[in-house]
């Protein structure tokens, strides 16, 4: 399939403004792609999964269009529990075994974990390298891949070693969307949905409205909803490139989710909740937590808990995990600070708010309900 009149975002970062591409068939047309690579060694970055499916068309592209480029791939496997510092050792070691210069690029080549790793081993290959984001995943589309969070996990917590560090472009190709198991595509809708909650209440009206398209990957659907998700998130990254302020929005649901991950030991797809999943239990949770704190109405929480079933996705604390031991991963999320817990919250669909020293015991009803 060849790319036909992708749409262009263009975003501002402190590295400088880079493009996001969006639109059917952009890896076998390669353009973009090439365009985004300056010098002349190049690190694909990928998994066993997406390897199988979109390394080759991928590369040939690279190899017609940039016959002058160094090509090497590094592969990793596939899942969560594989974002860690090991993994990311393995990923600069293919750095300096292709010899990678300051003006090499790194493209990374899958959903959330490939991208944030591959971008941290990005960061901190000399002091920094361009990265190029390739997200093959609806998560990744609308969230990771935009921004420039890169990292790694540790047992303790999600993303607590990383580096903010923008790519140089990003080349989101809905044609890869085909690919994904149901699951995987709704648990990228749960990101999707997040924006209209903490932005804008006639998103999640458009969103009701085409929930049955967006479940069956209807092309035009799909790439109006990874567009305007990297709307909202690009005018809020240009505003606050190193979540200092209003970035913290984005992580509406994260604090209760990261919790649940790690609870679980990021099993995810083997046993657990995969990441777009937890989001949407904690959005949720967040929810009822706005309304037990008076700031919305319960109507609103009622509305995003219909709007997360009807996509499918789960909206309870998976049973076994006791309340107290998500609250003490919580006091470690990146998101607490010396004066003590605090969460992104509502004033209502569409109004997300950050709001600090939240009281325990109002934390721990919500999750023991």
């Amino acid at each position: 399939m060849v790319a036909r009149e992708p749409r262009r975002l263009d975003v501002e970062s402190p590295r400088g403004a880079y493009a996001i591409h969006v639109g059917a068939g952009l890896l076998a047309d390669g353009r973009q792609l090439a365009e985004a690579i300056r010098g002349r060694h190049v690190l694909i970055a990928t998994d066993a999964n997406v390897a199988r499916i979109q390394l080759p068309v991928l590369e040939a592209s690279l190899r017609r269009l940039r016959p002058d480029l160094v090509i090497a791939v590094h592969c990793m496997p596939p899942g969560e529990a594989e974002k860690t510092l090991g993994r990311w050792q393995e990923a600069v070691a293919a750095l300096a075994k292709l010899g990678a210069t300051r003006d090499a690029t790194v493209v990374a080549l899958g959903g959330g974990v490939v991208g944030d790793l591959a971008g941290f081993a990005a960061a901190t290959w000399m002091r920094g390298i361009d990265v190029v984001q390739v997200p093959t995943t609806l998560l990744a589309m609308v969230d990771s891949s935009v921004g420039g969070k890169t990292g790694v996990d540790l047992p303790a917590g999600k993303n607590l070693v990383g580096a903010f560090h923008p790519p140089a472009a990003v080349i989101a190709d809905t044609a890869a969307l085909s690919t994904l198991p149901a699951r995987e595509l709704r648990a990228g809708l749960a990101e999707v949905v997040k924006y209209g909650a903490i932005f804008d209440a006639t998103f999640l009206d458009w969103l009701d409205d085409r929930a049955e398209a967006l479940l069956a990957g209807d092309p035009e659907a799909t790439a109006e909803a990874v567009l305007r998700s990297c709307r909202y998130k690009a005018d809020v990254v240009a505003r606050d490139p190193f979540e200092r302020g209003d970035r913290a929005l984005l992580n509406f649901g994260h604090t209760f989710g990261h919790a649940i991950e790690t609870e679980q030991g990021y099993t995810g797809a083997t046993g657990g909740l995969v990441h777009g999943e937890a989001v949407a239990v904690g959005m949720v949770l967040a929810a009822r937590l706005s309304t037990a704190l008076g700031r919305a109405a319960q109507a609103d929480a009622d509305r995003l808990l219909a709007l997360l079933q009807r996509f499918g996705l789960p909206t309870r604390v998976p049973a076994g995990l006791d309340p107290s031991a998500l609250l003490a991963r919580m006091r470690l999320d990146k998101k607490a600070d010396a004066a003590g817990l605090r969460f992104v919250l509502w004033d209502g669909a569409g109004r997300g708010v950050i709001v600090r020293d939240v009281p325990e015991s109002a934390v721990m009803a919500v999750l023991a309900g």
